[in-house]
């Protein structure tokens, strides 16, 4: 006889806990409506879903411990449930193309996965209530991908995720709840205060008049995204529509979200040196400098286009490389107009991602970096085969485990990747979508890898409205997949799981 092993009540008692929270993010734009005069309605009512919900699912009786298959569980169900729930207030407005079901379902999905790819086609359509929900629950979406990298996924041994520089590689992988709500704590606080900072800074370039039209629902709104490497913005243009002085002070805040932010933590308590220790970083910052210097060299040398000096042909560079390396996705400037060397970086940039213990999506770097070693390590012992060396990372040997690990969740994200990029292009056909295999593969890599803007049809000022609503709903599919990388819902699917 089969006997589940997982214990349901565990998971389910915990997500009550998340779902109970969510009412509170859900006041913020309900008295936004209220004060702007627009219907509460789409508010109120998924407040009370989520406190209905989490509270009944807090009253399971069970024990707290939360052990690894019902981390999974947990993992699965609460990135689901909030992105179903966070379609709701879309779906009740009944404003533009949101209001239809799969629409709405993919913009929050969107959102809460940090991906920032959107349907929406007018936003002036849209209540400034609807506008900031968008950014909150992208907000949202990056605090729950921290305490889910750090306090879970580095325990779980997710494709390598167990390298990253945590503070927990000490407890015991099997028992997690008391982990978590000590690193929620501290994560939170950290990811506020950058917020704010942010925010600040921002409200003050608009006050001073450098940025004018950078008032405070556009401060809040994108320090929101930009902390959280997520992209939405209540503005048709992007960070397009504010003055160069914004364009800039926005960059640091997306390179810090992609930061590991244990780091951060270190740095900000007098560290300083900590960062320049980790390798990963090292990588990070390399990368972002040399990719941002190529971009403007081929910005320079494009006949094409016409910049007006020295200052935007680097703020250009710049932005957009920090933007789609981080996979935050905003954007500064149409990049469909660039040339096809430009926009093929940027595209090999998608596949990137920041540290790991980051707001950031995509592979991340820490298994580029690895694989770098392992390709290096391996021509050395094929010169010299007697030879014994181990592959290091910050100066510790990585067994042969976690470098097996690494390569099984790249080979595996590429497979997705490939898979969801034929359906993409094919159901484009099916339905007489003009779609070049370019603008496929960066559609698909663009969610999957949950960056946002894609090149062609779904480029950085357009919208994915135009997909038919099956491919909607494998993109959806792939934002969801991709977020909590991979593992903790391929393998509620595996008979195993559920066995003895």
């Amino acid at each position: 006889m089969v006997t589940l092993r997982v214990n349901w009540r565990v998971s389910l008692r915990l997500l009550g806990g998340v779902l109970k929270w969510l009412a509170l993010p859900l006041a913020a734009p309900l008295v936004l409506a209220a004060i702007d005069g627009d219907p509460i309605a789409p508010f109120l009512v998924p407040i009370v879903i989520t406190l209905a919900a989490g509270l009944g699912l807090e009253r399971l009786e069970t024990d707290k411990q939360l052990y690894t298959r019902e981390a999974y569980l947990m993992v699965a169900l609460s990135w689901l449930c909030v992105g179903l729930i966070g379609a709701v207030p879309f779906v009740l407005a009944g404003n533009g193309g949101l209001a239809t079901p799969i629409n709405a379902v993919f913009e929050s999905m969107s959102g809460i996965t940090t991906t920032g790819a959107t349907v929406i086609d007018d936003f002036a359509a849209h209540p400034r209530s609807i506008l900031l929900w968008r950014q909150v629950i992208q907000w949202l979406g990056g605090l729950g991908i921290l305490v889910l990298a750090i306090s879970i996924l580095s325990q779980l041994a997710v494709g390598g995720a167990q390298l990253m520089e945590t503070e927990s590689q000490t407890q015991d992988v099997h028992k997690l709840t008391p982990r978590i709500s000590e690193t929620a704590r501290l994560i939170w606080w950290l990811y506020a205060g950058i917020t704010l900072l942010a925010a600040g800074g921002l409200f003050a370039l608009g006050l001073a008049g450098i940025a004018p039209n950078m008032d405070a629902f556009n401060a809040v709104s994108h320090a929101m995204t930009a902390v959280a490497t997520a992209g939405f913005s209540p503005q048709p243009d992007s960070v397009g529509a504010f003055a160069p002085a914004a364009q800039w002070l926005i960059v640091p805040f997306m390179f810090v979200g992609a930061t590991n932010f244990i780091l951060v933590y270190f740095f900000i308590n007098g560290d300083w040196g900590r960062p320049l220790r980790n390798e990963e970083f090292r990588f990070y910052l390399g990368l972002v400098v040399g990719a941002s210097v190529l971009m403007g060299l081929l910005l320079v040398t494009d006949p094409t286009l016409t910049t007006t000096g020295i200052e935007e042909t680097a703020r250009l560079a710049t932005f957009q490389v920090v933007s789609l390396l981080t996979t935050t996705g905003f954007a500064t400037v149409d990049f469909n107009a660039w040339s096809p060397a430009a926009k093929h970086l940027l595209f090999s940039c998608m596949f990137l991602g920041g540290m790991a213990g980051s707001t950031t999506c995509s592979i991340k770097l820490l298994r580029w970096l690895i694989i770098l070693k392992t390709f290096r390590r391996d021509l050395f012992t094929t010169i010299h085969p007697e030879a014994i060396k181990p592959v290091r990372l910050s100066g510790k040997a990585i067994d042969e485990e976690t470098i097996r690990d690494v390569f099984s969740y790249t080979m595996l994200s590429l497979v997705i990747f490939f898979l969801g990029t034929i359906i993409v292009v094919v159901d484009g056909a099916r339905i007489g979508l003009e779609l070049s295999e370019f603008e496929g593969l960066s559609a698909t890599a663009a969610t999957f890898f949950n960056i946002g803007p894609a090149f062609g049809l779904a480029g950085p000022f357009n919208s994915y409205s135009p997909f038919s609503e099956l491919t909607k709903a494998v993109m959806i599919l792939l934002m969801y997949v991709g977020r909590i990388e991979i593992i903790p819902v391929l393998v509620l699917f595996t008979p195993s799981f559920w066995r003895s």
